[in-house]
């Protein structure tokens, strides 16, 4: 009874505390990271006799992770208003639903509380972390919501850190030690966190304010500021100018970051996994210029966020594969790059769809609806799949071409972003998939536009690279080459391992006795490589292989031979006996002009 009395004067105590402002708070424990459990507490003012709370199923991968797995034991309490916290029912509906309530008293203006906690022990930037080492959290993996209370405004307060860990997250602060606020749930769980002793710094670029916080190694902050402040400048001012008041990097560096490498975007801030400060620079790149092409030109099909189920659009292609056109621009046009990395990244992304048979009958935009299924191995088969990313990377240039062909290079694809920008963005509009891409496009470019979409971006037409490319004056150049191959798929599997999630028909690794599932210990007895694509380049096929497997339980050594696949190589040169026009567009392209 003393400690039910006790826990009764706690909860009290925390309604009396809950803001004016809000009328939903949320207050999240790190109380003994090496658990990896976050223990959150949900106070709602208002709730009526009873609710219904939710945790999102998916949020920063297209993906139904379904992350109400991992919750333990929700609780919920209610304040009778007499110096008392009751208990209340807690049904769970579906498998991310909970029903709260009812409560006995007719008075719902009363705060209740929810309480539960959830395990996470993830790398970022897509999942969430929590150890002796640090926390980060993607909030919409942690945070329950009430449905129709979504638009309302909440405070998060972060407690029980460990000595010496502060707390870093892109919202404005409450006043309270490490308490912020925001307009809604969903502004609120677009604001990542990173709780530890990391390192911190500021800089400012053309009136706009950074902040770039970094966790791990290997990194230098006069190369990483100097990368960064190239990048912003350029990205900005093609832009018109930074939508936000300030703008935070969160960095994490490690050898272990590239299991979940990579980068997510924010409205006011990006998260990024990179092995090192290098590699994180095309990412930034890339992930900038999502604060305009994503977070604000956004596809109609996104709105409103349904957390609840997937949620399907046509336009991945232009979200993402352009974003991925404007990073190689912004690493180019500022210098980062020469541009012969600029070719010759183009090239690669050419030999990619090239090599993948699936581009002869699945086009971009079924590509971009079939991005809920990139977390199945079969899917992501050459013969099944194409990325959107890639493929729309390539139609980004290719248009620009096109753009700056029509026009004698009055024009460009930078026209288009900023017209999408002040058309929809700005007026707080969304636009529909593919149709106002185009509309806009052919408007800029003053031509029809419906067969480069029919054929390219709604069809699986085989696409004339070189004719394109010659446009800018540029030559392709394509040959034949035989390069190993595993005759396996690695993917990263639950606690960091490898797993072959398919095993090539015919291959050696097949008739090696190589099974789909195989845990994979080591490759010629050294740890798996954690780039097996830059490791297959340093071996020859018809080399004999060793493969140290789990199976069933059991380690088992199979060897086999390395086998090999003819792959069609891409170069691209500029044409020494370009015409004066087409080296008008290929500088045009290449410094980001018009004339």
């Amino acid at each position: 009874m003393r400690r039910l009395a006790l826990r009764a004067a706690i909860l009290l105590s925390l309604f009396a505390a809950s803001p004016v402002g809000a009328a939903i708070r949320y207050s999240v424990s790190v109380a003994h990271p090496e658990q990896h459990l976050f223990h959150v507490r949900m106070t709602i003012a208002d709730s009526g006799r009873e609710f219904v709370v939710q945790l999102p199923a998916w949020n920063a991968l297209y993906q139904i992770r379904d992350f109400a797995h991992r919750v333990q034991n929700v609780r919920a309490f209610a304040s009778t208003g007499g110096g008392q916290a009751l208990s209340l029912a807690v049904d769970r509906l579906d498998k991310q639903t909970w029903r709260i309530g009812p409560r006995a008293s007719e008075d719902g203006t009363l705060p209740v509380s929810v309480e539960y906690a959830v395990y996470w022990d993830e790398l970022g930037p897509f999942s969430s972390q929590l150890n002796k080492h640090h926390a980060f959290v993607n909030l919409a993996e942690i945070l329950m919501y009430l449905p129709v209370r979504r638009a309302e405004a909440v405070q998060i307060d972060y407690s029980d850190l460990p000595s010496g860990w502060k707390v870093a997250e892109e919202l404005a602060a409450s006043g309270g030690a490490n308490s912020f606020v925001a307009p809604s749930y969903d502004a609120l769980v677009d604001a990542p966190v990173e709780m530890g002793a990391f390192s911190e710094f500021r800089f400012e670029e053309s009136g706009a304010h950074f902040r770039v916080v970094v966790d791990g190694k290997d990194w230098r902050e006069g190369q990483l500021t100097d990368h960064l402040r190239r990048i912003v400048r350029y990205e900005m001012q093609l832009m018109g100018g930074p939508p936000f008041a300030e703008y935070t990097f969160f960095y994490h560096f490690g050898p272990s970051a590239e299991v979940g490498g990579g980068g997510m975007e924010h409205a006011n801030c990006t998260a990024i996994a990179s092995d090192s400060g290098e590699s994180a620079t095309s990412v930034s790149a890339h992930e900038f210029f999502h604060l305009w092409n994503v977070k604000r030109i956004r596809p109609q099909s996104l709105e409103p966020l349904d957390y609840s189920r997937e949620q399907y659009t046509l336009a991945l292609w232009f979200a993402e594969g352009v974003t991925n056109t404007y990073g190689a621009y912004a690493l180019e046009r500022t210098g980062l790059w020469s541009r012969r990395q600029w070719y010759d990244d183009l090239a690669a992304q050419l030999q990619e769809l090239d090599s993948r048979p699936a581009r002869l009958w699945k086009s971009v935009e079924e590509a971009s609806l079939d991005a809920w299924f990139e977390k199945y191995a079969l899917y992501r088969r050459p013969d099944f799949s194409i990325s959107y990313y890639n493929k729309g990377q390539i139609l980004g240039v290719l248009l620009d071409l096109k753009i700056r062909d029509a026009t004698q290079n009055h024009a460009s694809l930078d026209n288009v972003l900023r017209a999408m920008n002040e058309q929809f963005a700005k007026r707080g509009r969304f636009y529909r998939d593919s149709a106002d891409i185009q509309a806009v496009a052919a408007e800029v470019c003053g031509c029809k536009l419906d067969e480069f979409f029919s054929r390219y971006v709604s069809g699986a037409g085989e696409i004339p690279y070189a004719d394109f490319l010659a446009l800018a004056g540029l030559r392709l150049k394509s040959s034949g080459r035989m390069v190993p191959d595993l005759g396996i798929l690695i993917v990263h599997g639950p606690e960091n391992s490898s797993i072959v999630a398919a095993v090539e028909p015919g291959s050696s690794a097949e008739a090696a006795g190589i099974l789909e599932g195989d845990v994979v210990l080591q490759i010629n007895r050294e740890s798996i490589p954690r780039n097996i694509t830059s490791w297959l380049g340093g071996h020859a096929t018809g080399e004999i292989l060793s493969l140290r497997v789990r199976r069933d339980g059991t380690e088992r050594e199979i060897p086999f031979v390395l086998g090999g696949r003819d792959v069609r190589m891409y170069e691209i040169e500029e044409d020494s006996h370009a015409t004066k026009e087409q080296r008008r567009i290929r500088d045009g392209l290449l410094h980001g002009t018009t004339d």
